[in-house]
């Protein structure tokens, strides 16, 4: 099930014009929808929220109003699909979003029977809203397992939409150097590889590998991660046409390099730029080393991933 499968899902201001608040405007939170909003903070903490400013977002009010609205949490599922979307998004685990849900439904009443102590015409509720302990907990924590099947399938399907999506808008680049990862590496290998075997030609004849590896002694460790961003930054400078760069473990990096490029000549202005840039901070230079080679590629694509492997272990 997507977003798209309910009816009416909100975003933004929509969703807040499908439950009767105008764009820029939280719900009302005084009333029934209030008394909800409260019970469900409650017990949503006693089942493990860890972070209780991050609690209230602007979706919780949506539900809570739709809740109130339609008489229990079964038919607000365009809200909670809203609510999942936001919980993701702002980096909420998937047990933790779940035990929300379960905190939520644990503190409403069965379908078509009224929230005890909800507004009465002359909005005694509030009084009730406003009188109550803050940080009173539910008497029991709320059980993930009694949720009924579909609104665990809701949600849990909203949150990982959301989650998903992060996790491919993230590419498949290392956060220390930017650098692609080995992964990315291996699937371009995969590529040259396939292309070589379709034109009868050696995928080594075309292409080289081009490796740098930095050492640092047992105290200098610390500084290791400096170097992985220097020696990106001059493969990057180096190589700057159409050669593919990686990141391979947490000591080297590297370049495959089209051998029309000049490759022989790459890398001796690699060693000069690495040593040029180690000698700028007396603390790399003291303690560490960067060692440049050229290496020749396997026969074949998984011989090119086991010598990749290798080198990710240094």
């Amino acid at each position: 099930m997507s977003a798209g499968d309910v009816s009416g899902t909100p975003f933004g201001h929509g969703a807040a014009m499908q439950y009767g608040t105008a764009p820029g405007r939280r719900p009302d939170r005084h009333g029934q929808a209030g008394l909800i909003r409260h019970r469900w903070r409650a017990a949503s903490l006693t089942c493990g929220w860890r972070f209780p400013d991050d609690w209230a977002v602007p979706e919780v009010d949506l539900v809570c109003a739709a809740v109130a609205r339609r008489g229990g949490v079964d038919d607000a599922a365009p809200a909670l699909v809203a609510l999942a979307h936001a919980r993701a998004a702002a980096g909420t685990g998937l047990e933790e979003t779940l035990g929300d849900l379960a905190a939520l439904h644990s503190v409403l009443p069965a379908a078509g029977t009224p929230v005890p102590g909800a507004a009465a015409s002359d909005g005694s509720a509030d009084a009730v809203v406003e009188t109550a302990d803050a940080t009173a907990e539910p008497a029991h924590v709320p059980d993930v397992d009694a949720l009924p099947t579909r609104l665990l399938r809701i949600v849990a399907v909203a949150w990982a939409e959301v989650a998903l999506n992060e996790v491919t808008a993230g590419e498949v680049h290392d956060p220390l150097t930017g650098l692609p990862t080995l992964a990315y590496l291996r699937t371009r290998l995969a590529e040259l590889y396939r292309q070589a075997a379709r034109d009868g030609v050696c995928v080594a004849e075309g292409h080289a590998l081009v490796v740098i590896s930095l050492g640092f002694d047992g105290r200098a460790m610390y500084l290791r991660p400096a170097g992985m961003i220097l020696a990106a930054d001059v493969l990057r400078d180096v190589f700057d046409g159409g050669e593919s760069h990686a990141v391979l473990g947490a000591s080297t990096v590297v370049a495959l390099v089209p051998r029309s490029t000049g490759v022989a000549a790459g890398a001796v202005r690699l060693r000069r730029e690495l040593t040029e840039r180690f000698a700028v901070d007396p603390q790399l230079a003291e303690a560490g080393s960067a060692r440049v080679g050229v290496m020749r590629l396997p026969a074949d694509h998984d011989e090119a991933c086991r010598l990749l492997d290798s080198l990710s272990t240094r």
